[in-house]
């Protein structure tokens, strides 16, 4: 277990597309060709070698001025203030891809504009079956997401996206259920300011896992 490590847990991933996010499906942005959105992780359980990272939450607020896949994104990254030192660490030395799990590494490749973390209060509300929530990290994100509807409707309409051996929905059957972020509001500075409504989020729980740097 020292030289491992794994977290499972909900995670949030909204953006600025239409829902039913294109990146799926190998497609474009929805809007203006620019990628804007947020990624959040609650860990119920979790290590970094002797490390534990219960209960700590992180998120990562981004820009991509076009496809992910084509680079030269702006990312900032916020972890839970109520983390220790060593969590704190742990958790970034996750999120930057050099510990393996290949979301992480992914995210670490496309994203060459990376601010100085942000320690700060983060609320993490998550009800997968009403495909419900609420994203709030400081100041700097807030999010509120709800279930699709009907057309003419306000009964919930449920939407499953299933990508199996893919890198993201990694938990249970490779699926995550697709809402609404009725908000999406990112104050971060530059590129990483803006604000969306009734846009996309996808909600699931991931499992994801890797050996610790020698460094670390």
């Amino acid at each position: 277990m020292s030289d491992t490590w794994a977290i499972k847990g909900a995670w949030f991933k909204n953006c600025n597309c239409d829902p039913g996010c294109p990146c799926d499906f190998n497609q474009d942005p929805t809007h203006d060709g620019q990628c804007e959105g947020v990624i959040a992780m609650r860990i119920d359980e979790g290590h970094f070698g002797d490390v534990t990272l219960d209960g700590l939450k992180f998120a990562g607020a981004a820009y991509w001025p076009g496809r992910i896949d084509a680079g030269d994104g702006h990312i900032q990254p916020i972890v839970d203030e109520s983390a220790d030192d060593a969590q704190r660490q742990a958790i970034l030395t996750i999120m930057s891809g050099q510990a393996g799990g290949t979301i992480f590494e992914i995210f670490a490749a496309m994203c060459p504009h990376v601010r100085e973390p942000v320690f700060a209060p983060m609320e993490f509300e998550f009800d997968i079956n009403a495909r419900q929530g609420h994203l709030r990290a400081g100041d700097l994100i807030d999010s509120e997401v709800d279930s699709l509807t009907g057309i003419g409707s306000d009964d919930p309409y449920r939407i499953l996206v299933k990508i199996p051996g893919g890198f993201e929905y990694t938990g249970p059957n490779s699926e995550a259920e697709t809402a609404v972020a009725k908000t999406l509001k990112v104050s971060a500075g530059g590129e990483l300011d803006y604000e969306h409504e009734m846009s996309h989020s996808s909600m699931a729980f991931v499992e994801h896992s890797g050996e610790v740097p020698a460094a670390a």
